[in-house]
């Protein structure tokens, strides 16, 4: 009996704290409403006297001015006080200030009806460069705008100018997901599809990922350049494609899915890994047309890369970043092995000098964005993978705040016994650029720079490359 008596003297006593609880829990949100309600009234208050201001509300003789302002009037003479009658057609009149509130509203709403936003009202960010580009190319460039490679023909050389290299990009930033996980992405595309007519150009595709981030923890999916190979050397003249293309820089944008762990070791160092599945783009000029029916145009290939970072005093930085890549080409009813081990870096022993750069050595590089030659079919039907090693390296010297120097480099050369002749053993390519900060978002840029190719069989080719650039930023 003394336990039930306890037990109903309990539960209302119970109720009362959680109904007291809650009712704590309104009022303390009732008094943010109102701290809100305070500080929008204040704003309001404070845009009024800005407005009333911009607008010359304030003149001597306003209504404004005698009742509001703690400021006497000047005296002012009969004379100056009394316009005549032109001066005083003339003269504009001022709205009252309720009318001119009531515009810079109205102005604000608009703008709110008419600004860019996604569907999902999640934030859209529009980012891009518009990029004038006037270029000087020697003989050897085979009419290309930025030559990747020396034309094995001789040919007439080529000038001009081009906007095809601007590029336009998206930014998204998506909700939250399971796990604190935060959702973000990129989309950029650029005009070079089509031809070199200044009428015929097409959108076409660059970058674009989702990706969900956590703490420790990424998952990215989209297209960019391979997980082994993600640098590149700075240029305002090969924009369309990467710098050093076929010398070295492994940059072919394709299809993947990658997973990334980051690991800290102390305030200053840490080891970021990626692992993923790339999608490979073989070289349909190797297969030739007998065996081009043959011939898997993509393969899934696995890749990691494994970076190091350190920073310590002064500015000083250094990653080092080992990787791997393996797949296999199906053509003429084999599997031709690609293998390659790869290593990139970033080197700052100054905060006004970085040293960056990568190396690879394998074969059958031309799925990735190497020279289009991965693979060889000899006139007996023999199938061979093509031996390749290369690499790049750019010096970069920070001037100034708005001043920059770059000086770059790269090669790659495929093993002569693995091809055809007149194909290319070995290509070379070096350059020179300066970049000037004109203001927060223009660029003024001037490259040079030469392509050195030898072909199987057959003397070096050259072609001399001068570029004049003008980037506005948005």
């Amino acid at each position: 009996m003394r336990i039930n008596t306890l037990v109903l003297l309990i539960i209302p006593a119970a109720v009362y704290a959680q109904e007291k609880s809650d009712l704590e829990q309104i009022l303390e949100r009732m008094d943010r409403l109102e701290q809100q309600n305070r500080e929008l009234a204040a704003e309001v208050r404070a845009l009024r006297s800005e407005l009333s201001d911009s607008f010359g509300a304030r003149a001597p003789g306003s209504p404004l001015d005698a009742g509001n302002s703690p400021v006497a009037a000047p005296a002012v003479s009969a004379q100056t006080a009394a316009p005549s009658n032109a001066e005083a057609s003339s003269a504009p009149t001022v709205p009252p200030l309720e009318e001119r509130v009531a515009v810079q509203e109205q102005r604000a709403a608009d703008l709110a009806q008419s600004k860019v936003q996604a569907s999902q009202r999640l934030p859209v960010t529009l980012t891009g460069m518009l990029l004038f580009n006037g270029f000087m190319n020697s003989q050897g460039a085979g009419g290309a705008q930025d030559p990747l490679v020396a034309s094995p023909f001789s040919n007439a050389s080529n000038d001009g100018a081009s906007l095809s290299q601007s590029i336009i990009g998206l930014t998204f930033q998506g909700p939250r997901i399971l796990g604190g996980g935060q959702v973000s992405g990129d989309l950029h595309m650029d005009f070079w599809g089509g031809t070199s007519s200044s009428l015929n150009h097409l959108v076409r595709l660059r970058v674009a990922t989702i990706r969900v981030d956590w703490k420790n923890q990424s998952v990215i999916i989209g297209q960019d350049k391979p997980i082994v190979s993600p640098r590149d050397p700075t240029s305002l003249a090969q924009v369309a494609f990467s710098p050093l293309t076929s010398s070295g820089n492994l940059w072919l944008w394709q299809p993947q899915v990658r997973f990334e762990q980051r690991f800290t070791l102390g305030d200053d160092a840490g080891v970021r890994a990626d692992v993923g599945v790339y999608e490979t783009s073989e070289p349909t000029a190797s297969a030739g047309t007998e065996y081009l029916s043959t011939l898997s145009t993509v393969r899934p290939a696995a890749q990691g890369r494994f970076m190091f970072w350190k920073n310590f005093d002064h500015g000083v930085r250094v990653e080092i970043a080992p990787g791997f890549h393996v797949s296999e080409t199906h053509v003429a009813g084999v599997s031709v092995p690609s293998r390659l081990f790869t290593i990139d870096w970033l080197i700052q022993p100054m905060p006004k000098i970085q040293l960056t750069g990568m190396f690879f050595n394998g074969e059958n590089t031309a799925g990735l964005g190497g020279l289009r030659q991965g693979f060889t079919i000899f006139y007996d039907g023999t199938v061979r993978t093509v031996g390749a090693a290369g690499g790049w390296l750019q010096l970069s010297y920070f001037a100034t705040r708005r001043l920059t120097f770059n000086v770059y480099g790269g090669q790659e050369s495929n093993r002569p016994e693995d091809l055809l002749g007149g194909e290319i053993a070995r290509n070379f390519s070096y350059a020179a650029n300066a970049t000037y900060q004109l203001g927060p978002n223009v660029l003024l840029g001037w490259e040079t720079g030469q392509v050195r190719t030898t072909y199987l069989g057959s003397m070096q080719r050259l072609a001399n490359h001068y570029d004049f650039a003008l980037a506005y930023l948005f």
